[in-house]
């Protein structure tokens, strides 16, 4: 009898743990509601989940502190800056430049979800990411970055 209890125990722990492993999205989302707009996604956004998927990025992008540019610029306190302009050293591409602006949640947000439609023929080699909520949390980490 013992034993069938901890069998009982560790599934409902194991249902229990089920909603966290995912930090939270599950409920995130959840609570979006239906038709959640940039500004929802903002207000749920996860800044520490926003960092870890940074380290995509990372490989071309380094966000620190007078970090030399790699395959991309670096992109330490880009938020608020003149698009194509966080990087004296960096040469930006001709479509990037056009885009003019400043880096605002909402022009990044464009930008990450899909470069090519923000800028033709840019010359970041980057798919976009498709979820909006991670999306979010990507810029909300990235604001913490050299504010």
């Amino acid at each position: 009898m013992r034993g069938v209890g901890c069998v009982i125990a560790l599934a409902a722990l194991t249902l229990t743990l089920s909603g966290c492993g995912d930090g939270g999205r599950a409920e995130r989302r959840a609570a979006l509601g239906p038709n959640p707009t940039f500004a929802d996604y903002r207000k749920a956004a996860d800044p520490a989940h926003g960092a870890r998927l940074f380290n995509a990025c990372a490989g071309c992008h380094p966000i620190s502190p007078g970090a030399l540019d790699r395959g991309g610029p670096n992109l330490f306190g880009i938020m608020g800056k003149p698009v194509a302009t966080a990087s004296r050293r960096f040469g930006y591409s001709g479509a990037l430049r056009a885009v003019g602006g400043r880096w605002t949640p909402e022009l990044m947000d464009r930008w990450v979800a899909d470069p090519r439609k923000l800028a033709p023929r840019t010359s970041m080699n980057f798919q976009g990411i498709g979820d909006p909520l991670d999306r979010a949390d990507l810029i909300a980490w990235m604001e913490t970055q050299g504010r």
